[in-house]
């Protein structure tokens, strides 16, 4: 039987791995009032019981730890898109950067088209791109309509966006758009 994804708590609670517990307890409480399922306008019992299940994990010293060893693995390794570093220009980078974004918010709606969403600390973190970077290329991907930014806050792909993706090579494209992971800059052009 495979082994189910490691959830990501940090993202459920919409925070950082640097958070400290005071502000993990704050956002948890935020959160928890919008969510809870007595709340008639915006309650949602799945998504209040992610909370719970999230803040008692980053909210106990001993489980966090355990935890963070697991998900500094698991961010390393998921969805190792290209090595930004290769880049030669900064046209071509935003160009590999909108097509790894693509690719990233593809695999997710991929993996989970009920709930597609990637978060901002996510792409950041996954792309290893300062969120500086990512709100240009966001902001284009949105008015063209190829992204999405869906209630929860996360960003999807469009069904827009998977033709343009698809148009572009694809998800899995290597070579002068995407880098296999420890290939030399100079073999890409």
């Amino acid at each position: 039987m495979p082994e189910s994804p490691l959830p990501d708590y940090y993202e459920t609670l919409q925070c950082s791995p640097r958070a400290d517990s005071e502000t993990i307890e704050r956002v948890f409480r935020h959160l928890a009032k919008r969510y809870h399922p007595d709340n008639h306008e915006s309650g949602d019992a799945n998504k209040f019981a992610e909370l719970v299940q999230a803040n008692d994990v980053l909210s106990d010293p001993v489980q966090r730890a355990a935890y963070d060893v697991s998900y500094d693995r698991v961010r390393e390794s998921r969805w190792k898109v290209f090595n930004q570093d290769s880049a030669t220009s900064e046209i071509a980078n935003d160009a590999r950067l909108r097509l790894a974004i693509l690719s990233l918010l593809y695999v997710a709606r991929r993996n989970n088209h009920l709930e597609p969403g990637v978060g901002t600390i996510e792409l950041e973190r996954v792309l290893n791109s300062p969120i500086e970077h990512l709100e240009f290329q966001m902001w284009y991907l949105r008015e063209t309509a190829a992204v999405e930014r869906l209630v929860s806050g996360h960003f999807a792909i469009t069904a827009q966006g998977v033709d343009k993706l698809f148009e572009l090579g694809g998800p899995y494209k290597t070579g002068p758009q995407l880098l296999t992971e420890g290939e030399p800059a100079s073999k890409a052009s």
